[in-house]
């Protein structure tokens, strides 16, 4: 696998060269400067290639072009901002760039309660506690109708939850779930939050996979015709948050897509996180039964805790076997290279490591500090090693 790093461009703390000093060969990036719906040009993207290059490194994948939130509600402007991302799309082809990752959450990206969970390990961890969310949905935004997406059980523990909080807690908490997390296409105020979710109040879960199965029989054959692969991040976390709906969190979701769009470019980043953060699903299933989809991997690992809630964990513990991930992910890249594949070698990323030592000091963006994710990598590295020795020896 190519190894890979998640970089927000040059004002990211972690620089281009922390980045090679870790070992990793590739880039993950996007224009970040550019809002929804904007059409990235191929001189805007020429310079951030080559500012990649200059550095020794690779531009390897896209993450992500954002889908505007004008697709996901399927307005009447839904084909205009399809045939903008389509452009961009081939922009990014002409220039070399064929891996393209991209979400399909609306309104907010991956969301955690908790910034600076304490691990085990004593280092700082991103956690997502269901209660604490329903404490801010209810309670501070005072979403309405937010009462009829919880029982009676979540609801009375969200309201001890917020009688125990105080006016520092809940300014934490809010800037902690909206005011925009690294990747995020948008920085959301409490008013805007609002009016952006009621947006969805006639938009259910058929509704919205509707509207994403439209925008991939678009989006997908411009990429066979292009030469690019598009993969579909899961919802992170896997379920419902603000009432919203959520169509990319298991396999029967992938399925239903995959089912509707056949080409192999339409394809899936297996975020082995995201997808384990749902005690129903099965990552190593998902990895074999859509190996020949997976067009880029997001390699970290989450420990589910009671009520729901989860941390993310160091990258070899948690609840995926990341050594029997790793396998299956190694052996399909032997088997397209057999086949004679072009996307023979996919790139892999560590993804949310922990603050540790220094770090834990250092104004860093949230889950993607250097020293938790170098330590996750040579871990990953290490795994991949050792399988190409025991299965080539």
């Amino acid at each position: 696998m190519i190894e890979t790093w998640r970089w927000f461009g040059p004002d990211d703390s972690v620089s281009l060269a922390h980045v090679r000093q870790a070992g990793a060969a590739g880039i993950v990036t996007a224009l970040h400067h550019m809002p929804p719906g904007e059409v990235w040009t191929r001189e805007e993207i020429a310079l951030r290639r080559d500012m990649i290059a200059a550095a020794g490194l690779e531009w390897s994948v896209v993450e992500s072009i954002p889908v505007h939130p004008a697709i996901k509600l399927g307005t009447q402007e839904a084909p205009k901002y399809i045939a903008r991302w389509i452009e961009t799309m081939q922009n990014l082809a002409a220039e070399g760039l064929d891996v393209i990752c991209y979400n399909f959450m609306p309104v907010v990206d991956w969301t955690r309660t908790d910034l600076r969970y304490p691990a085990p390990n004593g280092g700082l961890a991103l956690r997502f506690d269901p209660v604490e969310f329903a404490a801010y949905d209810l309670f501070i935004l005072a979403r309405a109708g937010a009462k009829a997406d919880y029982d009676p059980q979540t609801i009375a523990a969200a309201a001890a939850c917020f009688a125990g909080m105080d006016s520092d807690d809940c300014i934490r908490l809010e800037t902690t779930i909206i005011a925009g997390l690294p990747g995020s296409e948008l920085n959301h105020g409490r008013e805007d939050i609002r009016a952006a979710i009621a947006e969805y109040d006639q938009i259910d879960p058929a509704a919205l996979r509707a509207n994403l199965i439209t925008f991939l029989k678009a989006v997908t054959p411009a990429a066979e015709a292009c030469g690019a692969r598009i993969c579909l991040h899961p919802d992170d976390p896997p379920y419902s948050i603000f009432g919203l709906p959520r169509v990319v969190s298991t396999q029967a979701d992938y399925a239903a897509l995959f089912d509707a769009v056949p080409a192999v470019a339409n394809g899936i980043t297996l975020c082995a996180g995201s997808l384990g953060s749902r005690a129903d699903n099965d990552v190593l299933k998902v990895a074999q039964n859509f190996a020949d989809r997976i067009h880029f991997v997001h390699l970290r690992n989450v420990t589910l805790q009671d009520g729901g809630a989860f941390f993310e964990d160091d990258h070899l513990e948690g609840g995926v076997d990341m050594v029997a991930l790793t396998q299956i992910l190694m052996r399909e890249e032997a088997r397209r290279r057999a086949d004679g594949r072009d996307d023979a070698t996919i790139p892999m990323r560590p993804d949310h490591g922990h603050l540790l030592i220094d770090d834990i000091t250092k104004d860093t963006n949230p889950g993607y500090s250097a020293i938790g994710r170098l330590k996750g990598l040579a871990e990953l590295r290490g795994i991949a090693r050792a399988i190409t020795a025991l299965e080539n020896p």
